[in-house]
């Protein structure tokens, strides 16, 4: 008496010929790739105050980075664009001078004004000269830069040689 699961013509077992599926499935789906994102540090900041614009997820193989003005690519409204074959950065039209692109494609603005406030798009270009595009925005407000409060620390000894930290309440 066979096995129930066994197959009577060619010997193989059902949940074989389905983690074969499986498996060819997983080859052949590709999986998903993390998209290029910008993150805005901070997101509301005050006059005055510095933001940093980061690239996350940018693809391995990119050749360069540009920054637009807006959420459109357009020549007109470049602000810097970053070689990395060359490692130099290169104004656009749009560039104000309180700009600096880093080699990961983030980008710093210095003492922003409400001006800065809106869109702002990068565009990464790749060895096979695709482009890949992401859009970020950040607000400015009126009112001066508030220092954060420094933390209160204490520390005690918990057992020797492991050090503990408390924060307390300002």
């Amino acid at each position: 008496m066979q096995p129930a699961s066994a197959c009577a013509r060619r010997g193989c077992i059902p949940w074989q010929g389905i983690l074969l599926a499986v498996s060819l499935l997983t080859f052949w789906n590709p999986q998903p790739t993390a998209q290029l994102t910008i993150e805005p540090m901070p997101v509301d900041a005050a006059e005055g105050t510095d933001v940093l614009l980061l690239a996350h997820n940018a693809s391995e193989n990119v050749l360069g980075y540009t920054w637009f003005k807006g959420d459109m690519t357009e020549r007109r409204h470049q602000i810097v664009s970053y070689s990395i074959l060359t490692q130099t950065a290169t104004p656009g039209t749009a560039f104000s001078g309180r700009e600096t692109i880093y080699p990961n494609g983030s980008l710093l603005f210095v003492n922003v004004t409400q001006e800065d406030t809106g869109f702002y798009t990068l565009q990464t270009t790749r060895n096979d000269f695709s482009n890949e595009v992401a859009t970020g925005e950040f607000r400015v407000h009126e009112g001066q830069p508030q220092e954060a409060p420094a933390p209160d620390l204490c520390a005690r000894l918990l057992a020797p040689g492991d050090l503990g930290t408390l924060w307390l309440p300002v």
